[in-house]
């Protein structure tokens, strides 16, 4: 099935190309969520009617994109999780956390151009690849420090709350 695309897809191509593709990849993912359409006669000449305006939506696109990039290149993200005495955490860091660190620091990225490919599970300080457009990728630095506890374990001369004490 040869389709043109509406948006850069990964391993696939740029916004205004013209693949080919396998029937039910096209049919099934990149038409129904209009990242692509089927490349009929008809499609071919309205979309280079369109193809200046697309790509100056392109243009930016990736004026847009490497502004967020000179922003997020600067920070250091820092994660607060508890964790073990080892080290590892209860729970992970996935792409979501560190978007919200992010958009704390006043930085708005979607969690899908953040690409971990497995969620952080330990304390210290990691990097995260951040797919921002097609040519533009940076490393962000995440540090994640383990989480301060509100209650402290009762000692033994004091007795916990709700025990009795029997002399």
């Amino acid at each position: 099935m040869k389709v043109i695309l509406l948006e850069d897809v990964r391993n696939l191509g740029k916004s205004g190309d013209s693949v080919t593709v396998k029937d039910g990849y096209g049919r099934n993912y990149l038409l129904p969520r209009g990242m692509a359409l089927g490349a009929t006669p008809a499609n071919l000449q309205v979309f280079a009617n369109e193809k200046k305006a697309l790509e100056k939506k392109q243009g930016r696109m990736r004026g847009e994109a490497q502004a967020i990039a000179d922003k997020a290149s600067a920070l250091t993200l820092t994660v607060s999780r508890l964790s073990g005495e080892d080290g590892k955490l209860f729970g992970s860091v996935t792409n979501a956390d560190v978007a919200a660190a992010l958009k704390e620091q006043g930085v708005e990225v979607d969690k899908r151009k953040i690409e971990m490919h497995e969620p952080i599970k330990s304390l210290g300080e990691h990097t995260v690849p951040l797919h921002l457009h097609h040519d533009i990728v940076i490393s962000l630095k995440v540090v994640v420090a383990p989480q301060a506890t509100d209650h402290e374990a009762p000692t033994a001369d004091a007795p916990s709350e709700g025990s009795t004490v029997l002399s």
